[in-house]
């Protein structure tokens, strides 16, 4: 099949540039390999100049793969055109809608970060659309359950741990809030596979100066490595198409501490400690001796310290991910790191300094330093 052959089989909400840079382009190269996986229709909150894009770049965007590749410090130019088309949610509900009971949709992606999980009082089953993330894949689970359909596969990419159990259960609760039947709930749970996952990639936006800049304003960077780590359902087979990055795991706790008490945490810690000393990027940091220092301190001293008893090889992991922070050719900008940043220190920096205590009886001062900082 064709591009333009291939049904819609994926509803995702979001578009930014990470969803686009991993789900989108791995979900292209799997077409590209003859799976025919299908094609993504993405839900955008409100209009914007990306709506405008999506909707204007009929021939799709490109991600720069940039970065070290087995030893060799490369840059590939990646071509996506996965997604079929972008739905305002609050321009155009009823469409949404009409994706979520169509017979061909398979998969739900979603990237609403660690604040997107909670409900709104103010939302309503007749809500065109409900405010929250629950409320609108409430009502999309809803439509499709009245039309007799077969559930679907969820995949929350949210950096929050337990992370499709978590948004399962608070879709059960927007249920009851709305008094839905007890059928509905049944379908929600047996019929639709919630797989925890987790997501590892690090994305930022394009150089200023590239050549592609000024002709795609969809344009990304990503580096070499990526990971999609998915556990295993229970008495369940996970039905996803093939791709190197995705791997099936028994237990998805080791992968969940270790990339997000290490590589979020950094990125978090970087943000509390050094953006107010003028600092812009990641890499900005990291070329200053004197914030180098401070932060393999941080995370050779009190980091790996307090997740090491749990977490098989978590020296290694350390310094893999301190050559990937380094590479020149991603600009990692610490104001993008920074959006609910309270939210992410309570999860990235926050856990790991009561670890510590627990385990040696005293407060890392680093720890407590980028805890305690306002940014």
């Amino acid at each position: 099949m064709s591009k333009g052959e291939l049904p819609e089989t994926v509803l995702q909400f979001g578009a930014g540039r990470f969803l686009r840079s991993f789900v989108d382009r791995f979900i292209q190269q799997a077409n590209d390999s003859g799976q025919g996986v299908g094609r993504i229709v993405v839900v955008q909150r409100s209009a914007d100049s990306r709506a405008d894009s999506l909707h204007a770049q009929d021939d799709g965007f490109t991600v720069l793969v940039r970065g070290y590749e087995q030893g060799e410090l490369i840059e590939r130019r990646e071509k996506v055109h996965s997604i079929s088309r972008s739905i305002v949610a609050a321009d155009d509900w009823r469409e949404v809608l009409r994706v979520a009971v169509a017979s061909e949709l398979k998969y739900i992606v979603s990237n609403a970060t660690e604040a997107g999980y909670q409900i709104d009082p103010t939302d309503r089953l007749t809500s065109h659309p409900p405010v929250s993330l629950p409320g609108k894949l409430t009502q999309v689970l809803w439509v499709r359950f009245n039309h007799s359909l077969r559930g679907v596969t969820i995949l929350p990419c949210e950096l929050i741990e337990r992370n499709a159990d978590k948004l399962r259960a608070l879709v059960l609760e927007q249920a009851s809030i709305w008094a839905l039947p007890a059928e509905f709930t049944e379908w929600v749970t047996t019929e639709c596979l919630w797989l925890n996952n987790l997501v590892d990639c690090i994305v930022t936006g394009p150089p200023a100066d590239h050549p592609l800049a000024t002709k795609d304003s969809l344009l990304t960077c990503a580096e070499p490595y990526a990971l999609w780590a998915i556990e295993k359902p229970a008495n369940r087979e996970a039905l996803l198409f093939a791709h190197p990055a995705i791997q099936l795991v028994d237990d998805l706790s080791v992968c969940y501490l270790r990339k997000v008490r290490i590589l979020n945490g950094l990125h978090s810690a970087m943000v509390a400690k050094f953006r107010h000393q003028g600092f812009v990027t990641v890499q900005d940091v990291l070329r200053d001796a004197q914030a180098t220092r401070w932060i393999r301190d941080l995370l050779y001293e009190e980091i790996v310290p307090a997740i090491a008893y749990r977490v098989p090889g978590v020296a290694a992991f350390a310094d893999d991910t301190f050559d990937r922070l380094r590479n020149p050719h991603q600009q990692h900008k610490l104001a993008d790191i920074a959006l609910n940043h309270a939210d992410k220190v309570r999860v990235r920096l926050q856990s790991t300094h009561e670890e510590y205590v627990q385990l040696f009886g005293k407060s890392p001062v680093r720890l407590a330093e980028v805890i305690a900082a306002r940014v």
